[in-house]
């Protein structure tokens, strides 16, 4: 289980070649030399970017669907946080606006907000409605993604 994974740069979009045994000591990018993790969800609304992330990275992407005015969105976003802290290196956590991105909503058939996708190499491996608490979430994801938390 040593070959490279594709890890996409959260600051420059950049792919970068992490070897698999590495991944949890995190490392910094290529291009930008700025770390590849840093425990907080990344802002996805430009089409093309979020395509790159959704796409180009070998680890699973879980998606927030969410919108400003949206309620429980709001009491989602610090769960979310916390995931991201939790499940970092090995899943990815994006945010993306409804309101600011409605094509990639669109592309997701998104319905009802809060909505977590989980992705991976463009395609949808899971997806879940609603808020959640935190070890719920955790262990939904661990589950569909097939991995542990360190």
């Amino acid at each position: 289980m040593s070959e490279a994974l594709h890890v996409v740069c959260p600051h420059c979009d950049t792919t970068n070649r992490v070897p698999r045994a590495r991944l949890g000591a995190g490392g910094k990018c290529g291009a930008c030399h700025r770390p590849l993790f840093e425990g907080h969800p990344l802002p996805l609304n430009d089409p093309s970017r979020f395509a790159k992330h959704a796409e180009g990275s070998d680890i699973p992407l879980l998606i927030d669907f969410w919108a400003a005015w949206c309620g429980p969105c709001r009491m989602m976003a610090p769960i979310v946080e916390q995931a991201a802290q939790r499940l970092e290196p090995h899943v990815r956590l994006a945010k993306v606006d409804t309101e600011a991105s409605p094509d990639v909503a669109a592309r997701f058939a998104v319905r009802s907000i809060p909505t977590l996708a989980l992705v991976l190499h463009g395609r949808e491996i899971a997806r879940t409605a609603g808020v959640m608490p935190l070890p719920q979430l955790i262990a939904w994801t661990q589950q569909h993604a097939g991995i542990t938390a360190d």
